[in-house]
């Protein structure tokens, strides 16, 4: 059996906001940055095509009612030409590429928060929408369903993602687990509207840590950040835009090994791009002593079901179907 050795990106910067177009070139320019330097993958945040919706937090419901309209004419599908560039640089530059949008569904209430599995071939491999929205999200965003919980193989192993929250929640974390997932993308936003006493940096690495320790595999995090570019355009409209969007450890981007510590140093707060070597080897060993997919669990005590049947919004039957056959 062959356990892969490879070099990995990190990327924690913001989008250009509500620019699909000029977003997918700042993503390319990082592949191509991250592919000089060697590295096999690289992880974007969430959402990163092309912004996350900071007005639920900071603006009432009808006062983000128009930005929704913007997030939507904004949003893209896997098939749009413009996407295809994104597709192409994975390719030319030999590079597995894991990165969030906001995905246009074909109801125009209908965005999903979905993660792009891309593999180095240009290729969608996997295609994964959030399944539950956090919070003041629901007001943005549709849910997923099961049938994108999924670990996809690649050159470079086993890879899985979930989006920011999803990542607390352990049922969907050891569903992915149970599919011998060993290299696992969770990928943030920078929240600094979260509670005064809540360290959203160190929240980030902790869900992250529990995950690669119980798993015994590699998590790689990739957390955006707010531009000034995002408060000026939020600004008319939230004056104190600043102090809201403006706080120390909001952001968190890096990597843990299997053992739970994080691999070299993280970025917390500062843009940029870092890089871990990546031996998926080194996911044996913990295993001979917890190996909860195994001898360290009871399944004549636990069983999970799962369902992965993609949701059916509406059935079409023709009563003369039976006919036009005669």
């Amino acid at each position: 059996m062959d356990f892969p050795k490879f070099k990995a990106a990190t990327v924690q910067t913001s989008p250009v906001f509500l620019n699909a177009e000029k977003t997918i070139d700042k993503a390319i320019s990082f592949i191509k940055e991250a592919s000089s330097n060697g590295a096999k993958l690289i992880a974007f945040p969430e959402v990163f095509i092309a912004g996350y919706p900071y007005w639920n937090w900071i603006m009432t419901p009808v006062q983000g009612s128009k930005w929704y309209e913007e997030l939507y004419k904004n949003s893209v599908t896997v098939t749009d030409p413009g996407m295809e560039r994104l597709y192409q640089a994975a390719k030319e530059h030999n590079m597995h590429v894991v990165i969030g949008i906001n995905e246009r569904g074909r109801s125009y209430g209908e965005i999903y928060n979905t993660n792009l599995i891309i593999d180095n071939q240009g290729n969608i491999i996997g295609k994964h929408r959030k399944l539950v929205p956090t919070w003041a999200e629901k007001l943005t965003w549709t849910s997923g369903d099961g049938s994108s919980l999924k670990v996809y193989d690649t050159e470079i192993g086993p890879i899985g993602t979930l989006a920011c929250g999803e990542n607390t929640n352990t049922l969907a974390r050891f569903t992915l687990l149970s599919q011998g997932e060993l290299i696992h993308i969770a990928n943030y936003i920078s929240l600094p509207v979260a509670p005064p006493d809540y360290d959203m940096a160190e929240a980030i690495k902790i869900r992250a840590a529990a995950h690669s320790f119980e798993g015994k595999l590699f998590t790689i995090v990739s957390c955006s950040t707010i531009s000034k570019e995002i408060m000026d355009a939020l600004r008319p409209e939230v004056p104190n835009v600043d102090e809201l969007l403006t706080r120390k450890k909001s952001a968190f981007s890096g990597f843990i090994g299997p053992n739970g510590a994080v691999i070299g140093e993280p970025l917390i707060d500062d843009e940029g791009i870092v890089y871990a070597e990546i031996d998926l080897q080194k996911c044996i060993q913990p295993k001979q002593m917890h190996d909860i997919l195994g001898h360290y669990n009871r399944f004549d005590i636990f069983d999970l079901r799962v369902n992965i049947s993609p949701t059916r919004k509406i059935t079409f039957i023709d009563n003369n179907e039976e006919f036009n056959k005669k």
